[in-house]
C-alpha cells in the first residue's frame, strides 16, 4: 500500500507492476496478477473477485448502476468501467471508503468483488450475492414474451446439425488457419442454439462481449454465417467461394479495429481470424492454437451469451466501447504475458488420425505425435482394446488430445464415422497413419482366397480407401497434409510362405507411389515407413504369424528377436518407439519437402535397400 506514495497518475501505472516484486518475500516468483492492488487496497482478510455470469448481467445492463442500487439496498457499491490495474484498485478502496457499510462492489461489465473476515464468511458472502442477481435474472426473464426477441429460424434435427458441422467444420478450419494451423471445436448446448436462431442475433453479435476475461479468448465479436443451416454443403469449390469474402469482411474489420484503436508503442497486429463462428440452426465453432483453448473460448463465449441475456432481461445489453477493448486485448502487459507462454511444440495446431493406435506400433506412433502437440484419433477393431488405450491416453495426455473410435479399416462405414469425428473433435486431420494390419504366413498349398481376401482388404484396400477419406477432409482444409503407410520389408524382400502377405505389402507400396504423384499438387505428401521385426507389444506378433516365422527361419518363438537383430548390419533389436520416431520426422516439419518415399528402419537389412 506503499507505493500509492510513489504512484504517477493512471498514465502511468504499468509502470507500477515491476513494483509489485518488491512487496513480495519471494523476489523469484511468478509475476503477481495485474488484480494484485485490486485486492491489495481492500482491507479484509478474505476477498473474492468473480466473473459469475448473473452479476455481469447486472454490470453489463444500461441501468446497472441503478439495478444494482436498488437490488441491493446499496449493500453493493459500483466502480464504472476501468482496466485493471493500480488505479482500479484505488478506485476500489475509495468507493469503500465512501460507503463503508458495503458487503461488495459491482465492476461495471467487468464482474464482482466480495469479502469476509474468514473464508468461510466471504464464500457465504458471495453465494448470496450471485444467487440474488441470478433470482432477481430469473423473474424478469420470465415475464419477456420473448428472448432474445423470440425465434427467427428453426434448429436441425440433431442428426443433421451434426452432418452439416462435421461437413463445414474443415472447410472453416481452412479460412481459420490462414496463418497458423488451428484446431476446432464444436458445441450446439441449448443455450447456443437460442441465441443465434434469435432475431436479436443480429442485434447483439457485433456488439461484443463486455468481461474482459471473455474478449480475450473469443475475440471482439464472432463471425455469422449467412448459410442456410439445411444448405446443401457437398460441392465445395462453391461453399469456399461462397466464405471467402465472408472471411476477408471479418479480417478488414478486424484490422480497422486495430488501425483504428492502436497506440504508436502497440503490439503488432495478431491473427485477424475468427475465433468465433456462429452457423444459425446448427451450432457455434470456435477454432484457437490447441483443442484446450478452442473449448474454452466456447465455454466463455457462452457465458458471454448468458450475460446477454440477462442483461437484455433486466435492461439492454452493453458492451464495452471499442478503445476499451482494443486496450485491454493490446495491452502491453497481456502481450508479456502471451511472450511468456511455452512456445509451441512441432506438432502443435496438427491432427493425426493412425489406424491401429490402440496397441504396437499404431499406439507409439499415436503416443509420439501427443507427446510434440498433435491431437489424435485413436482406434483399433477391437472394441476392449480401444478402450483401455483411450484410458491411458487421457490419463497421459488429458481429455483434449485424443478422442477414439472403433475402425475397422475393412468397413466403409467405421472408415467415415472416424473422419466424421475427427472433424466434429477437432476440425478435420492433418496426418493419416495407415498402420492397421495382420498377417498370415503359409506355404503356397495351404495358403486360401479367404487368406488372401482378407489380408488384401486389410493392407490394400483398408490403406486406400482411408487415404482417399483423409485426402477428402485435407482438400476442404487447403492446407497441404501428410498421409504415411506403415508396411514392411517384405514389401521388398522375398521369403519363404509369405506369398500373400509380402505381395499385398508390395501393392502398398507401390500405392504409396501412385498416390504421392497424384496428390502432390495437394500439397499432401505420401511416405512409406518400412519396419521389420517389430515384435513388441504386437498383436500380430502373438498370433500365428511368430510360429509361422519362427517355423521358417527354424528357430524358436522366445528366440526370434535375438534372430531378427543379428541379421541385421547394426545387431540392433527394432521397438515400436523406433517407427514412431520415423513417422515423426517426416512430418515434424524437417521433411516437408520430401514424398514418394521410403524409409527402412529394421537395423538394416541388406537385401532390403531400396536402391
Amino acid at each position: 500500500r506503499s507505493l500509492k506514495n510513489i504512484y504517477r497518475g493512471i498514465n502511468h501505472e504499468d509502470e507500477m507492476v515491476e513494483l509489485f516484486n518488491h512487496c513480495i518475500f519471494d523476489l523469484h516468483s511468478k509475476a503477481p496478477s495485474i488484480d494484485t492492488p485490486l485486492h491489495g487496497f481492500l482491507p479484509f482478510k478474505h476477498i473474492d473477485h468473480l466473473h459469475p455470469d448473473a452479476a455481469i448481467a447486472i454490470a453489463a445492463a444500461k441501468d446497472g448502476k441503478k439495478i444494482t442500487q436498488e437490488l441491493f439496498s446499496g449493500t453493493i457499491g459500483w466502480v464504472e468501467w476501468q482496466k485493471p490495474g493500480f488505479d482500479l484498485g484505488l478506485k476500489l478502496r475509495q468507493c469503500l471508503d465512501e460507503n463503508p457499510g458495503i458487503r461488495g462492489i459491482m465492476l461495471g461489465s467487468h464482474g464482482l468483488f466480495t469479502w469476509g473476515d474468514t473464508a468461510y464468511e466471504s464464500y457465504i458472502n458471495t453465494l448470496e450475492v450471485i444467487e440474488r442477481c441470478a433470482s432477481f435474472i430469473e423473474e424478469k426473464t420470465a415475464q419477456q414474451k420473448a428472448i432474445f426477441g423470440g425465434q427467427k429460424i428453426q434448429s436441425q434435427e440433431k442428426s443433421l446439425r451434426m452432418k452439416q458441422a462435421a461437413a463445414l467444420a474443415p472447410v472453416l478450419r481452412g479460412f481459420c488457419s490462414s496463418k497458423t494451423s488451428m484446431i476446432g471445436h464444436f458445441t450446439d448446448d441449448d443455450k447456443v442454439l437460442q441465441y443465434i436462431n434469435s432475431n436479436d442475433l443480429d442485434r447483439l453479435a457485433p456488439l461484443g462481449t463486455s468481461c474482459p476475461d471473455h474478449f480475450l479468448r473469443t475475440k471482439i465479436s464472432p463471425l455469422v454465417l449467412k448459410l442456410k443451416a439445411d444448405a446443401d454443403l457437398s460441392d465445395i469449390a462453391a461453399l469456399k467461394k461462397d466464405l471467402e469474402p465472408v472471411f476477408e469482411s471479418y479480417r478488414e474489420k478486424y484490422a480497422e479495429y486495430y488501425n483504428t484503436c492502436k497506440h504508436p508503442n502497440s503490439p503488432a497486429i495478431r491473427d485477424a481470424n475468427p475465433v468465433v463462428i456462429l452457423y444459425p440452426g446448427i451450432g457455434m465453432f470456435t477454432f484457437a492454437k490447441d483443442k484446450q483453448t478452442a473449448r474454452v473460448a466456447a465455454e466463455f463465449y457462452i457465458n458471454a451469451i448468458n450475460v446477454m441475456r440477462g442483461a437484455e432481461a433486466i435492461s439492454s445489453y452493453t458492451s464495452l466501447p471499442r478503445q476499451e477493448a482494443f486496450n485491454i486485448e493490446y495491452w502491453l502487459l497481456e502481450e508479456a504475458k502471451l511472450q511468456r507462454m511455452p512456445k509451441p511444440k512441432a506438432l502443435t495446431g496438427r491432427i493425426a488420425l493412425v489406424t491401429g493406435s490402440a496397441g504396437g506400433i499404431g499406439k507409439a506412433i499415436a503416443k509420439k505425435f501427443a507427446d510434440e502437440g498433435a491431437c489424435v484419433v485413436v482406434n483399433d477393431n477391437d472394441a476392449d482394446r480401444l478402450s483401455s488405450a483411450r484410458e491411458e491416453f487421457q490419463k497421459q495426455y488429458g481429455k483434449d488430445t485424443s478422442t477414439s473410435v472403433v475402425l475397422d479399416v475393412t468397413k466403409h462405414e467405421d472408415i467415415q464415422e472416424a473422419f466424421f469425428k475427427a472433424a466434429i473433435i477437432f476440425g478435420g486431420v492433418d496426418i493419416v497413419v495407415n498402420c492397421a494390419g495382420l498377417s498370415i504366413s503359409k506355404p503356397i498349398e495351404e495358403h486360401t482366397e479367404k487368406d488372401w481376401d482378407l489380408l488384401y482388404d486389410v493392407l490394400v484396400k483398408g490403406q486406400f480407401f482411408v487415404t482417399q477419406a483423409g485426402v477428402n477432409v485435407m482438400r476442404k482444409q487447403d492446407m497441404g497434409g501428410d498421409v504415411l503407410n506403415i508396411v514392411s520389408k517384405n514389401a521388398l524382400v522375398s521369403g519363404p510362405n509369405n506369398a500373400g502377405y509380402g505381395s499385398a505389402k508390395a501393392a502398398q507400396i507401390h500405392l504409396n507411389r501412385l498416390n504421392a504423384a497424384e496428390l502432390g499438387k495437394d500439397h499432401i505428401r505420401v511416405n512409406v515407413v518400412n519396419p521389420d521385426a517389430v515384435i513388441s507389444d504386437s498383436k500380430i506378433w502373438a498370433g500365428a504369424w511368430a510360429e509361422g516365422r519362427a517355423k521358417a527361419y527354424g528357430v524358436k518363438v522366445e528366440e526370434l528377436p535375438a534372430y531378427y537383430a543379428k541379421r541385421t548390419l547394426l545387431n540392433e533389436i527394432i521397438l515400436p518407439e523406433d517407427i514412431a520416431n520415423a513417422c515423426f520426422a517426416f512430418v515434424g516439419g524437417l521433411l516437408g519437402k520430401s514424398t514418394g518415399n521410403v524409409l527402412n528402419v529394421d537395423g538394416g537389412v541388406a537385401t532390403a535397400f531400396v536402391r
